[in-house]
């Protein structure tokens, strides 16, 4: 009897979703970094919509979904029928959020059914923070041709896109309800603590104490 095998495929419903969570996270954090209310629609306006919004679907956007899209690969490794599921509730929370000055992001989830162990459990879910870690590293040499050529937008947008993505790698390792360190931890503590502390200490310091992308 011959083997079957899950293969990697995207259904249109699929790429709808993905489509439309990737650019109401752009707005979303477009928004929120122009200041949030009257005063991100008139920094907008006054200074155009399109270069915010492209640094925002390029950090933000890419880091969120280039995120899910690592579950789904690896899931699908492991012969699991998996895909992206928007929340659209989710996402209008986003942008309205952002609105009013704050920013609550979950776009929605890779959904996969087939059985697994606590190991390949682990490895989907570890699969998202090293995604982001590995984007944050890919921002580097833009924000670093930004600030030697002098270009203000090649450094936002470097410096955003390592923040951004260091950020969602430590948040996601959180051993907290539906985040992915939960599952890492149930898996293996050694994993666990290998990937949460330098990711967190790494977004620490580059946020916080360098302030990159702020």
């Amino acid at each position: 009897m011959e083997d079957r095998h899950v293969t990697l495929r995207f259904s249109a419903r699929e790429l709808r979703d993905l489509g439309v969570a990737w650019v109401a996270l752009g707005v979303a954090f477009a928004i929120f970094f122009a200041g949030g209310g009257s005063r991100a629609v008139t920094m907008l306006l006054d200074r155009g919509v399109v270069g915010p919004l492209l640094i925002s679907l390029v950090t933000a956007g890419l880091g969120f979904l280039l995120h899910e899209l690592a579950h789904k690969v690896v899931a699908v490794r492991f012969d699991q029928i998996a895909e992206f599921r928007a929340d659209y509730g989710m996402l209008f929370l986003a942008v309205m959020s952002a609105l009013v000055g704050f920013l609550f992001a979950a776009p929605g989830a890779v959904h996969h059914r087939g059985r697994l162990t606590p190991r390949e459990h682990g490895l989907i879910a570890l699969a998202g923070p090293v995604t982001n870690g590995l984007l944050a590293l890919v921002f580097v040499p833009v924000y670093v041709a930004g600030a030697l050529v002098g270009s203000p937008f090649l450094a936002l947008l470097g410096g955003r896109g390592i923040a951004i993505n260091l950020f969602l790698a430590a948040f996601n390792l959180v051993p907290f309800g539906p985040l992915d360190g939960r599952t890492v931890l149930d898996w293996s503590t050694v994993v666990f603590v290998a990937a949460f502390v330098p990711a967190a200490a790494l977004a620490v310091y580059v946020v916080f104490v360098l302030g990159v992308g702020f």
